[in-house]
């Protein structure tokens, strides 16, 4: 009497449920609940709770529950199905466990907890699990996450890509960059990828988006002017994806210059390469002296530098009217500078200045769209890799979509 007393406050078990016994298996290391419920006249339909009379039961179930000190605990039932004159027949709600899992909800949020924290290997192996098990746990907790999720408004989005493995396999993803989560996970990087995420919004939704932060590939753009109204205003060229080009392209300078003065027996730019990428501020102060010498040379990376240095300063101010007037400069030294490099990035951001000036209107980067993207990676050097696309984006919605993924008791 007493062991079921306990077990059935431990389990939180209330009428018409009851413990009927306890057994002990001290060979095996398990402890087995056996539940039981009282007689019903009626039952809640699992679809619109109207009450109704018993039809049958299911064959006796197990669900693994949290371990009683270093005993594996498992609770037993036998399911109740009702009929519903609407619904017809269906397996009762139970108070323990959600539809369709073999744990219960407390074990399924202990193990979602550790889960945050460890791989899918390493939690499977301290909870004696298997690694489809554990993952089912986080799957089955996406999908509770994703149903939970209401129709919010979502005024700054960020648009990345997030490769999956070597070969050009990648994901679109769409983040709220207010709250730092993901909104949206698509396979591949077309068109077509970024389709499925404004199909899922409402007209509420897509009336709330003040701006879109994303880098300059075709495809992104062309589906968000497709969907969203007034896009052309709204569209913002990230800023750190410009700064990589221009990085990029003075390091192609870099790299020309490099080998010409090797030839000539000057080292000077050997070992520069990121000095030439970082800002000044960031250096040690011998090191900045030595960049300084580099710097102020009449070396063709130095040019380069200058350039990238004086493009990045159009994000500093604060009225198109004067952007747009150092843009022009910017923008006629550059084509005049005799680097190839620096006059192709020049020409390309005068094609796409437009949504590089709306900026100044948005103040939004794809900033929180990188740590997010930093997680995507610890996610997966922490799994050594996925499986399948599938796999990956369930992992990528677990920890990085904000969800309300907790199973319920009912």
């Amino acid at each position: 009497m007493q062991d079921r007393e306990l077990y059935r406050q431990i389990l939180g078990i209330e009428a018409p449920w009851y413990v009927e016994r306890v057994e002990l298996k001290l060979d095996r290391g398990e402890v087995h609940i056996h539940l039981d419920h009282q007689e019903m006249v009626n039952w809640a339909c699992p679809e619109c709770g109207a009450g109704c009379k018993l039809y049958d039961h299911q064959p006796e179930r197990q669900w693994r529950h949290l371990d009683t000190c270093q005993y594996r605990t498992v609770l037993h039932a036998k399911p109740p199905r009702t009929e519903c004159g609407e619904h017809g027949v269906r397996v009762v709600k139970l108070p323990w466990a959600e539809p369709s899992s073999r744990f219960t909800a407390l074990f399924e949020r202990l193990a979602m907890d550790w889960l945050r924290a460890a791989s899918q290997k390493a939690v499977g192996e301290r909870l004696g699990l298997s690694w489809d098990e554990i993952h089912g746990i986080m799957e089955r907790g996406v999908e509770r996450g994703l149903e939970r999720r209401q129709a919010e408004k979502v005024p700054v989005l960020g648009v990345d890509e997030k490769a999956f493995r070597k070969g050009h396999k990648y994901f679109t993803l769409v983040n709220d960059l207010a709250r730092g989560r993901v909104l949206y996970v698509g396979e591949g990087r077309t068109q077509a990828s970024l389709e499925g995420f404004w199909e899922m919004l409402t007209e509420e939704q897509v009336a709330s988006i003040q701006a879109v932060a994303m880098d300059m590939w075709d495809p992104y753009v062309k589906s968000t002017r497709e969907h969203l109204p007034g896009a052309d205003g709204k569209i913002v060229f990230d800023k750190f994806h410009i700064a990589k080009h221009l990085g990029e392209a003075v390091d192609r300078v870099r790299r020309r210059e490099h080998k010409t003065l090797r030839a000539a027996g000057d080292d000077r730019l050997a070992g520069t390469r990121y000095d030439w990428l970082r800002h000044p501020a960031a250096m040690e102060p011998k090191d900045r002296q030595e960049f300084a010498v580099l710097r102020n040379s009449n070396l063709k990376t130095a040019r380069a530098w200058a350039l990238k240095e004086t493009g990045m300063a159009l994000f500093d101010y604060h009225y198109e009217r004067p952007a747009r007037k150092h843009f022009r400069w910017w923008h006629g030294w550059a084509v005049r500078s005799r680097l190839k490099p620096m006059i192709e990035v020049a020409r390309m951001l005068k094609r796409r200045f437009e949504n590089i000036v709306t900026y100044l209107r948005h103040r939004i980067t794809n900033a929180a769209s990188e740590s997010i993207n930093s997680k995507i990676q610890w996610v997966k050097y922490t799994a050594r890799g996925f499986r399948n696309k599938k796999n990956f984006q369930t992992a990528i919605y677990f920890h990085c979509g904000g969800l309300d993924m907790v199973p319920s008791c009912h």
